[in-house]
């Protein structure tokens, strides 16, 4: 079982930058690939960004390349995405995945709101 609560939303004028957490429970941590998804207003939620269990291999939405970076600390079971550049169209709910195998878990969630 792992547990996920994020961090580090809020509002963000359009051009400016987050940095949102996700602080992870349980001694497996490591075991897991871990995600950032988003979830707008009346939209399905998308992928964003994820990372191995190892941190060696990353993966970006077209969206979220050359802007976004997600980092991982085993040791301090967190991951990170690093958000530069954002647009209004990134405002959304942003939540943290966990997976390995058919195990799957998902943090509350954090909302980001970027005006313009």
């Amino acid at each position: 079982q792992v547990q996920l609560v994020e961090s580090g939303g809020g509002l963000v004028q359009a051009g400016g930058s987050l940095r949102l957490s996700c602080a992870a429970s349980g001694r497996t941590f490591s075991s897991y690939a871990m995600g950032w998804f988003r979830q707008a207003p009346g939209k399905e939620r998308e992928f964003v960004a994820r990372i191995s269990a190892s941190g060696a291999y990353t993966d970006y939405a077209d969206s979220a390349k050359g802007r976004f970076t997600i980092s991982r600390d085993n040791a301090k079971t967190t991951v990170s995405l690093q958000m530069n550049s954002l647009q209004p169209e990134d405002t959304a709910v942003y939540y943290c995945n966990a997976r390995y195998s058919a195990a799957n878990y998902w943090g509350q969630g954090t909302q980001v709101t970027v005006s313009s």
